[in-house]
């Protein structure tokens, strides 16, 4: 079966595109040096070993994205690849969702890359793939990634405890999404003129004292 190769989404120096082999190298170096950056938001597998073979890695994402039930990038700034952003878990049917995850390097954090990152992957996700509602689950204590929902004006959906294994143990999760209607003119457009609703993503006081 031939890989259907998803458009690059771009906006001003921020771009996406799909994953390729030739880039397990520069992603697997970015992964490493930014060990202590990453590894508090890294997934882990319980009683596993962490695995840094990119080129494992990129084969089972273009895999996923053959099966249809992923959409793989790379995330660039000015041509230069930043990071990754991963449209997973992709429910077909009557469900038509999906989630998204991503990580950026530290040298390029603070340039607004994630969010519109976010919004051009939501706004293909909506008007591209046939997608109907994007999840984004975030640790309670990962400030940068609760600021990018915020500013997107993903609407706050839960608490979702012991939800995801992260850095060796089963960590809580907030949920945040959207839906297709929520966004007529698109996540980035209503971003960008400043009508994202900022406080769709405020989470209740019960929500934040959690045990």
């Amino acid at each position: 079966m031939q890989l259907e190769i998803p458009a690059p989404l771009q906006h001003g120096p921020v771009s996406l595109r799909l994953v390729r082999a030739r880039d397990a190298r520069t992603l697997q170096r970015e992964l490493l040096s930014n060990r202590a950056w990453l590894q508090p938001w890294e997934a882990t597998i319980p009683g596993g070993v962490a695995s840094f073979d990119m080129k494992v890695s990129i084969r089972r994402l273009l895999q996923q994205h053959r099966d249809g039930v992923g959409y793989p990038f790379v995330m660039e700034y000015d041509g230069e690849i930043a990071g990754q952003l991963n449209i997973w878990g992709v429910a077909r049917g009557s469900l038509c969702s999906a989630t998204i995850g991503y990580w950026v390097s530290e040298r390029f954090a603070g340039r607004g890359i994630t969010p519109t990152a976010v919004a051009l992957a939501t706004d293909a996700a909506f008007e591209q793939y046939g997608l109907h509602r994007m999840e984004i689950c975030i640790r309670p204590e990962n400030q940068a990634s609760l600021r990018v929902v915020q500013k997107l004006g993903f609407r706050y959906e839960g608490l979702r405890r012991r939800y995801i294994h992260i850095d060796g143990d089963w960590r809580d999760h907030f949920a945040f999404a959207l839906i297709k209607e929520d966004v007529p003119e698109g996540v980035l457009e209503r971003w960008l003129r400043g009508r994202a609703p900022q406080d769709a993503a405020d989470i209740p006081p019960a929500d934040l004292q959690r045990p």
